[in-house]
């Protein structure tokens, strides 16, 4: 009995020495290394939220919650990101996103540019030099004008001297190309009725490409596309001036029918571009403005561009008038009026690309990348012809300064 005694005393002393033990060590490990904890912590919510897997509320709550964690509680609900038309990136550097840009793209192929590539071997790099594609590839978002509907349906309009359409199978080419997102509102997206602008909103959303600037009816056509890259939200707002018409060929959508967002009246651009601001850390406005092959800024394009950044926007992207035009500020706004044709004709003419850089404090770094549409192909410049086209945006810039590397300063 007294074995017995004395061999349960000292269990109980080696448990609970065990267990003091134990406690001691967990509290110096788990008490003397939060900084390693939260270090961790704060890296393995970084790459939750730029992969976009759900995290669970244990790995993310309260004061554990980080600055790169933000928008874990959106990227965890992927029917609010549906809904509002949320997308999420990888980006290729931390702490930075990179947007590019450029203007006019066709595929139909009835037209020189397709159909010189279809004869060449029917891929996009017989439409873009390998150098150019990399690039576009490299952006963490893409954007380009989508002027043409996809469609091999319904009846060009009457009396347009111009009509586009492209067979839907080549949507497959804007991911080939790097694109993330393509404006649709410009005077083509209706060329073949509304038939051919659903069989478009169709077309793009069967290959999961984004499009802002039209749709089923003006909710759709107005609303912002977000993408969220790393910790940062970026809006995308479009919208066409163009045509300046009470009855144009291209509709203008409506609270009860398809079309574009049109913004002659720049009221409801305005209202959308406040609302984008209130709910993104960036927001860039892609317009459709302008007058076909003129290399200055038209009076409606002076007019609106102020009254846009005034609204909210951070970046503001022209195109339509299938040229270049000059680059300025409006107060911190950069403001590139017309990007041109991108892959759009036959006909040799300047082109190029707007990369822009983001931290988080705004715009790291702003530059214009020279490209040459020539022969049914786009290529980058280099050398003195690089030289030439940066010289010619100087010449049709204000209040800016270029570098021979293409980064703008205001």
């Amino acid at each position: 009995m007294k074995f017995i005694l004395v061999f349960a005393i000292t269990l109980t002393i080696v448990l609970l020495g065990g267990l003091s033990g134990m406690i001691a060590y967990r509290y110096m490990v788990y008490e003397s290394s939060d900084d390693e904890q939260n270090e961790s912590l704060m890296e393995f919510v970084a790459t939750e939220v730029i992969s976009g897997e759900p995290m669970t509320e244990r790995e993310v709550t309260g004061k554990e919650e980080t600055e790169k964690a933000k928008y874990a509680e959106i990227l965890n609900d992927r029917v609010y990101m549906e809904e509002n038309r949320i997308y999420v990136r990888k980006p290729a550097v931390n702490g930075e996103v990179k947007l590019c840009f450029a203007g006019d793209i066709l595929f139909d192929k009835e037209y020189a540019v397709m159909a010189t590539a279809r004869q060449r071997g029917g891929t996009v790099e017989q439409a873009f030099s390998a150098d150019l594609l990399e690039r576009m590839r490299s952006a963490d978002v893409m954007m380009v004008n989508n002027e043409f509907p996809y469609t091999d349906r319904g009846s060009a309009i009457e009396e347009k001297q111009f009509t586009f359409r492209a067979n839907p199978a080549t949507a497959a080419w804007l991911d080939d190309m790097g694109v993330d997102i393509v404006s649709l509102a410009n005077n083509h997206a209706f060329d073949f009725g509304e038939v051919g602008l659903l069989d478009t909103l169709d077309t793009l959303k069967n290959v999961d490409m984004p499009y802002v600037g039209a749709g089923q009816d003006l909710a759709e056509a107005s609303a912002p596309v977000y993408f969220i890259v790393g910790d940062m939200k970026i809006a995308f707002v479009s919208a066409t001036q163009i045509e300046r018409l009470d009855n144009p060929d291209t509709r203008g959508a409506t609270e009860a029918r398809s079309g574009v967002f049109r913004c002659w009246n720049p009221e409801k651009l305005c209202e959308v571009v406040s609302t984008a601001k209130e709910n993104s850390d960036f927001v860039v406005v892609y317009i459709h403005w302008g007058t076909e092959n003129v290399i200055d800024p038209d009076w409606a394009q002076l007019d609106q561009a102020p009254k846009i950044a005034e609204a909210g926007a951070d970046l503001i992207i022209g195109d339509h008038p299938h040229c270049l035009q000059g680059i300025t500020y409006c107060g911190q706004v950069p403001v590139i009026y017309s990007l041109g044709n991108f892959w759009f004709s036959s006909k040799t003419i300047d082109t190029g690309m707007v990369e822009v850089v983001l931290d988080e404090q705004g715009i790291k770094t702003i530059r214009f990348v020279p490209a040459l549409q020539k022969d049914c192909t786009t290529s980058l410049l280099y050398g003195a012809e690089k030289d030439r086209v940066l010289q010619s945006v100087r010449e049709m810039s204000t209040g800016i300064q270029i570098d021979n590397d293409g980064f703008i300063q205001k």
